[in-house]
């Protein structure tokens, strides 16, 4: 038999990979054999530390996620690196499909990864539609698109336009602002009537 290679994944840096540590040690595999990427999307094909899992996966060895949408999120992307993994002679185990092993070998094994796939891919589509009609929604009503609130007042740039205006060199009065040339420009283009 051979090596359980881990493999575990979230989208942003502000989430932790705790659980699905401790689930693949649960399962076997060794700390030397995990990999972990933080921050990175499932829709990107390739990743840092899923191109080393990858990399450390040899005839006999079992790559282990804890869930399938840990893989990816294109189907298309899913169903290639199956692929790959079976012409090298290696498995994949997904924790919450039972644990066993995805046996892509068979009819029925083949066709569940495929739809497994799909529906990873379908919900990755659903929750960009969502954001995509909530932010909408929201532009439309003039609501709060949240992001970085701004630090400088559009009362500070018109005062800073006055100060320009009065004489003060801009340098200085930008410098006092925290705010770039360039950005300054813009604002105060954005509140010329």
């Amino acid at each position: 038999m051979g090596n359980l290679i881990g493999y575990a994944r979230v989208s942003t840096k502000q989430q932790q990979t705790d659980r699905q540590k401790a689930d693949l040690l649960t399962a076997g595999v060794r700390r030397d054999d995990l990999y972990i990427d933080h921050g990175v999307s499932g829709a990107r094909s390739s990743r840092p530390e899923f191109d080393r899992a990858l990399g450390a996966v040899h005839e006999g060895d079992t790559l282990v996620v804890t869930t399938l949408d840990r893989l990816g999120r294109s189907t298309q992307n899913m169903l290639s690196f199956a692929e790959a993994l079976r012409a090298r002679s290696a498995g994949l185990r997904v924790l919450n499909l039972g644990g066993g092993d995805v046996d892509r070998s068979t009819p029925m094994g083949s066709m569940v990864f495929t739809v497994m796939s799909a529906l990873a891919q379908m919900e990755l589509d659903i929750k960009k539609e969502r954001i995509t009609d909530s932010v909408s929604k929201r532009r439309a009503a003039g609501g709060d698109l949240g992001g970085r609130p701004r630090k400088v007042t559009d009362r500070q740039i018109q005062n800073a336009i006055r100060l320009i205006d009065g004489g003060e060199a801009a340098a200085g009065v930008l410098r006092d602002l925290g705010l770039s040339r360039s950005t300054f420009y813009r604002r105060a283009r954005a509140l010329q009537p």
